[in-house]
């Protein structure tokens, strides 16, 4: 059993709660999509990756994930100092669920005659939610 990372001010009234205390935040799917997509990154990336984050807020999310025991945090010995960010195996758990959060916005938008700053291979965001689906279905 992993042992609790970060505390709750209580136990969790349901799973639901407990899940939405570990994923939410502003940016903690967006990091989580895009070490899925991107792999392992340097924080400049993800700083980069991220419009609109500041780099308090950025690192915060990012402590917490890492807290959580979903991704990990290797400090490299150089000058200037290099950090890399890659998601542990229980991180990797989460990828149908993010994955398949990318595809319904990215359908919600295209619904709306809307899209993103930087389009996505949606090709590969479908191909991730089919998997998604059918697991879903098989279950």
């Amino acid at each position: 059993m992993l042992k609790k990372m970060r505390n709750f001010d209580g136990a969790p009234g349901c799973s639901m709660e407990a899940a939405l205390h570990i994923l939410g935040g502003k940016w903690k799917g967006v990091i989580l999509y895009h070490l899925f997509t991107d792999g392992t990154l340097r924080f400049s990336e993800l700083f980069r990756a991220l419009r609109g984050v500041n780099q308090r807020l950025l690192t915060k999310q990012l402590r917490e994930l890492e807290e959580d025991g979903l991704i990990t945090r290797t400090v490299f010995p150089v000058v200037p100092p290099r950090v890399e960010y890659a998601l542990t195996s229980e991180g990797r758990t989460l990828h149908d669920l993010i994955m398949g959060l990318s595809v319904w916005g990215r359908e919600w938008l295209e619904r709306r005659g809307m899209r993103t700053a930087d389009q996505e291979d949606f090709d590969a965001l479908k191909k991730a939610g089919e998997q998604t689906e059918a697991k879903s279905v098989a279950s």
